[in-house]
């Protein structure tokens, strides 16, 4: 007689089965059953759940979406932190962090373990006795988000690790993972969360279809899904994920990377198939030649390699800088060329008037991304390419970033382009159009343009200024459209009612609007100067202003000749700070702020307290933990020292903090010496 098979073993023997076949689909790609017999398995198991709900599991294939919208997403301090990674962009670097390593490793062998950089963005998954307990995002690298809810809506990510099978090439990871013990019991798998191409070529069809914006690439897009609010949303764009990193607590489990992959493959997780272990720095760049003729054919982005020295104990023998592991390079492929058409070329009015000719192009996808929009800077730039409306052109996206046109494809011309002239007008406004003689930019003079007005309030809540999170493009423009915002001052006087009103703001997020308006008042001095928008004046121009005289008021009533005798200031930039207060709508502006309680004063420093930085320019990148950029530029200031924007063989040191980008490239490059935030620390406490 046969024996009963009760309903919790029922239960387990299908939730197994459906493991088994996501597997199958979603890791490995080799699907055994039809979509259709999936989904009746998945609808027996969900109708015995029904019947039986106190045996539904957080681990059940059922439990992927569920639950209503979150409010928002909680803080998580990582364990050990997602460092960025160093990048290389030719072979001479790749080769020159292979010579680092050798020196490092001190005559012992290094082999290599090269895999795709993914273009996406990364996650943290923590895993408590094999079941998914957590996802978190990268954030700063210290602090994430807690996005669980969306993580489980990625049919790649298990919600169950697998039980390791031994065999030959796991049988003695499985051994080793046993010997954790407790530490087993609470796994970190990191991964990069990411968007196939075909997916998102979808997911922009349908928003065309609904008049939303095309996502720019799939990057942006996987960034913006793994934070939607509704995991329903989050499911419906099909977000997939490649692991690369494996810890138990703050260590990593196993002697290589090597293994660890292997083992990550083994419980279930889906490791990219395109990574190798080299034993030389040779096999990887031989490895990166042939992937990067290969990187169109793959149904994902990637935009280079990351190469890891393959043993742990090295791995922690070498150590991180604060911004990056010594023993791991990101190697960066070229910059990639298209050839599109010009459809149009419109003009742009900025905050300042100025007014800029773009380019709009036929559609390409250039460096996984579809560019539709080039800026031809201005109208020397437009006669210098000899472009007309109509040509061909091959365009190029210099660091994957910033598409720019690189000249005209002659030869494919039909006669029938046709030449592109600025406007004698304003496009905007209709108003009068100036160009200063010297100047190659032409600008509106006309002080009630709209599309001025816009820019100046966009550059007044930018980050670098007065730093309003949330106010953006779209929403800017329906505060200028609706006539709720005629200038800066306007913008402290909004009430709940007056944003709540407006499209795609409900009251939330009116609030979140609100507060960081209010927030806004409490910045510094520098920030509000720079944010006025005075005609040459920067950031650090900014600074310089607001520390020689203190106040708004004070800086108001300067003279040209005051203005001049200010180090790094200059007639030009005096003579435009008195033009901009000798405006009477200026001046209004100013006195409105400041009874609206914006700060408008600080502690005047017109001489250093000390000269140790005297004769000394650096150059600030990066993000760093204990130094806002404005606190760290006038620390170096108050010693005599020069903050510069560009680094140059007369650069004396780059500060390097978190997310440090291509200066820091560049300052390696030159020599220039680099510090990380510990060593900025020292050198002025």
């Amino acid at each position: 007689m046969a024996k009963a098979v009760s309903v919790e073993q029922q239960l387990e023997k299908l939730r197994g089965e459906i493991r088994r076949h996501e597997e199958l689909y979603y890791v490995n790609d080799i699907p055994e059953i039809s979509d259709r017999e999936y989904d009746a398995l998945l609808e027996r198991l969900q109708t015995l759940e029904q019947q039986h709900p106190e045996l539904i599991t957080s681990d059940s294939p059922t439990q992927r979406v569920g639950g209503r919208p979150v409010d928002g997403f909680a803080q998580v301090v990582h364990r050990r932190p997602m460092l960025s990674l160093d990048n290389s962009y030719n072979i001479e670097e790749l080769r020159a962090f292979d010579q680092r390593c050798q020196r490092l490793a001190d005559g012992r062998a290094i082999d290599y373990v090269a895999e795709l950089k993914i273009d996406g963005l990364s996650l943290a998954l923590h895993y408590e006795k094999q079941v998914l307990a957590r996802a978190v995002t990268r954030g700063d690298g210290r602090i994430g988000e807690d996005v669980t809810a969306n993580a489980r809506t990625i049919r790649s990510i298990p919600l169950r690790l697998r039980e390791n099978r031994t065999n030959s090439k796991t049988s003695n990871l499985k051994s080793q993972i046993s010997s954790l013990k407790s530490e087993i019991a609470n796994l970190e798998v990191r991964g990069e969360a990411f968007i196939p191409r075909k997916v998102f070529e979808r997911i922009n069809g349908e928003r065309e279809e609904q008049d939303e914006p095309r996502f720019a690439n799939p990057r942006n897009a996987a960034a913006g899904t793994i934070r939607q609010l509704d995991p329903k949303i989050t499911a419906s764009r099909r977000l997939e994920m490649f692991a690369y990193d494996l810890l138990t607590g703050d260590r990593k489990p196993f002697a290589t990377h090597w293994e660890a992959l292997n083992w990550m493959e083994q419980a279930g997780l889906r490791i990219n198939p395109e990574r190798v272990l080299c034993k030389s720095i040779d096999e990887v760049i031989e490895f990166a030649n042939r992937m990067e003729a290969r990187r169109d054919d793959l149904d994902y982005e990637i935009d280079g390699l990351v190469v890891k020295v393959n043993s742990t104990a090295l791995q922690d023998e070498f150590g991180t800088t604060n911004k990056a592991p010594r023993w791991a390079i990101a190697y960066k492929y070229a910059a990639r060329q298209a050839e599109t058409r010009v459809l149009s070329i419109v003009v742009q009015v900025g905050r300042t008037g100025a007014l800029t000719p773009v380019a709009n192009l036929e559609p390409v996808v250039l460096a996984g991304t579809t560019v539709s929009r080039a800026t031809l800077h201005n109208p020397d730039e437009v006669k210098r390419l000899g472009i007309r409306i109509g040509d061909w052109v091959l365009i190029e996206k210099g660091g994957d970033v910033i598409p720019k046109v690189l000249r005209v494809i002659e030869a494919k011309r039909s006669g029938a382009e046709k030449i592109f002239r600025m406007p004698r007008k304003c496009p905007v406004c209709g108003g009068e159009i100036s160009r200063p003689q010297g100047e190659v930019v032409s600008r509106c003079v006309a002080a009630d343009c709209p599309a001025q007005l816009e820019g100046r309030l966009l550059h007044f809540a930018s980050r670098r200024a007065m730093r309003i999170e949330g106010l953006g493009e779209s929403l800017v423009h329906q505060l200028v459209d609706s006539g709720k915002v005629h200038d800066a001052g306007d913008l402290y006087s909004l009430s709940l009612e007056d944003v709540a009103g407006l499209e795609r703001m409900a009251k939330k997020s009116a609030s979140n609007l609100l507060a960081q308006i209010e927030a806004s008042k409490q910045r510094d001095l520098a920030n509000l100067v720079y944010a006025l928008g005075l005609r040459h004046v920067g950031d650090r121009t900014a600074t310089t202003l607001a520390r020689q005289f203190g106040s708004l008021e004070e800086l108001s009533n300067a003279s040209v000749e005051e203005l001049d005798d200010v180090p790094e200031i200059g007639l030009t930039v005096a003579q435009s700070v008195r033009d901009w207060f000798d405006d009477e709508g200026n001046r209004a502006l100013c006195e409105r702020l400041a009874a609206e309680g914006v700060q408008t004063k600080m502690e005047k420093t017109r001489h250093p307290t000390d000269d140790s930085f005297a004769g000394k320019t650096f150059v600030l990148t990066g993000t760093l933990a204990d130094f806002t950029r404005d606190e760290a530029r006038a620390a170096i200031e108050a010693r005599g020292g020069r903050v510069s924007s560009s680094v140059s063989k007369k650069t004396d040191f780059v500060v390097a903090g978190e997310e440090a980008g291509s200066k820091l490239d560049k300052a390696t490059a030159l020599e220039v010496t680099v510090l990380d935030e510990e060593a900025f620390k020292k050198m002025v406490s």
